[in-house]
């Protein structure tokens, strides 16, 4: 239609079983949107549902109509054009009443818009009131008809009294069954909405039960997680105390070499004092290759105490960053552990508010 809606409102539409008369047929699975629509086109108020692709309700609302609330959440009325009754089953019972009021505010619009336009009508066309007056006075001045038989007419008189009287009574009869019938027809609806949401509370504790078996599997993850991550911090712990033999080997090494180059010094001085006191060429020869062949071999015991300090200054290092790694490992797996631990809370007292309700 293109229109905007007046009113909407959710409620499980029903309609009246066309062969019974009695049952109501639901006619959606779900409670559905139902709305109240103003049709410029044709100037009528219309009720209608759509569900999927398919039109549940599609009522156009005349004067005559009436919105009987049968229940504190049911409602329904009759629709003569489309040859069937509506109910409407409600969730709350305010939202009965203001859909009873939104159809009563219609229908006193749908009656004020038909006598205006009957007015109008009979303005644009005087001629067709001219004869309207005599008959109502012939009406008026006519006599009953059960007078005309006169006072010798007793039996007539009262088999005509009889006939009216058990009309009534089955008139009676009948409004008493109509009435039981809307009765049971109620029930039938509220029975139909209690059995909708009572499986809406079944899936909902069932999602709630997979719930609790899945977070305490999770829980279960974490407080293996956490075992895990405990003795891993206790290995590294127990790595770390190891460094302190490097650094000792390294402090004996560069005593050592302080030691050879103390006594490296020593031999220089003393190949001096000796190249000062030897006045003899050949002897001072010998005595400087002995003394070069001594320097020769400091020469190669220092380059092998160097290359035992470069390989301890590189175990050092190699130490330093297995350390440091060690460490950053050791933050890492406390800061996990305390998103983990956090984690647990906020599982924990997940779990007691769910225990709770």
């Amino acid at each position: 239609m293109g229109e905007q809606p007046i009113f909407s409102a959710r409620a499980h539409v029903f309609q009246i079983d066309p062969a019974t008369k009695r049952n109501w047929l639901p006619a959606s699975k779900h409670a559905v949107t139902v709305s109240f629509f103003y049709d410029a086109s044709r100037s009528v108020y219309r009720i209608i549902s759509v569900g999927g692709t398919k039109a549940i309700i599609n009522s156009t609302i005349t004067p005559n109509m009436t919105f009987t609330k049968t229940s504190q959440k049911f409602g329904q009325w009759a629709d003569s054009r489309a040859n069937t009754v509506y109910g409407l089953g409600f969730s709350t019972e305010q939202q009965l009443q203001q859909f009873a009021e939104q159809f009563k505010e219609v229908k006193e619009t749908a009656r004020l818009a038909r006598e205006k336009s009957q007015e109008r009508f009979e303005l644009a066309n005087p001629a067709l009131n001219i004869a309207a007056p005599e008959e109502l006075s012939e009406d008026r001045h006519s006599p009953p008809l059960l007078a005309v038989n006169g006072p010798g007419e007793e039996k007539l008189f009262r088999s005509t009294s009889a006939e009216v009287e058990l009309t009534a009574e089955k008139e009676r009869v009948k409004k008493m069954l109509s009435e039981g019938s809307m009765c049971e027809i109620n029930l039938e609806a509220e029975l139909f909405t209690l059995q909708d949401s009572n499986s809406k509370l079944v899936e909902a504790l069932q999602e709630a039960n997979s719930s609790v078996e899945q977070w305490k599997k999770q829980l279960a993850e974490y407080q293996e997680e956490t075992d895990r991550l405990r003795d891993q911090v206790a290995e590294l712990e127990a790595q770390l105390g190891h460094p302190a033999a490097g650094q000792t080997a390294r402090e004996e090494l560069t005593r050592s070499l302080e030691e050879l180059e103390a006594l490296l010094s020593a031999k220089d001085q003393e190949i001096h004092n000796l190249q000062s006191k030897k006045t003899d060429v050949g002897e001072l020869e010998k005595e400087r290759e002995e003394a070069m062949q001594r320097l020769q071999d400091l020469e190669r015991r220092n380059c092998d105490l160097e290359n035992r300090v470069q390989s301890a200054e590189k175990t050092l290092a190699s130490n330093r960053e297995e350390q440091d790694q060690a460490e950053v490992e050791v933050r890492h797996i406390i800061d996990v552990l305390d998103v983990k631990i956090a984690d647990l809370n906020d599982l924990r007292q997940s779990l007691a508010k769910l225990i709770d309700k």
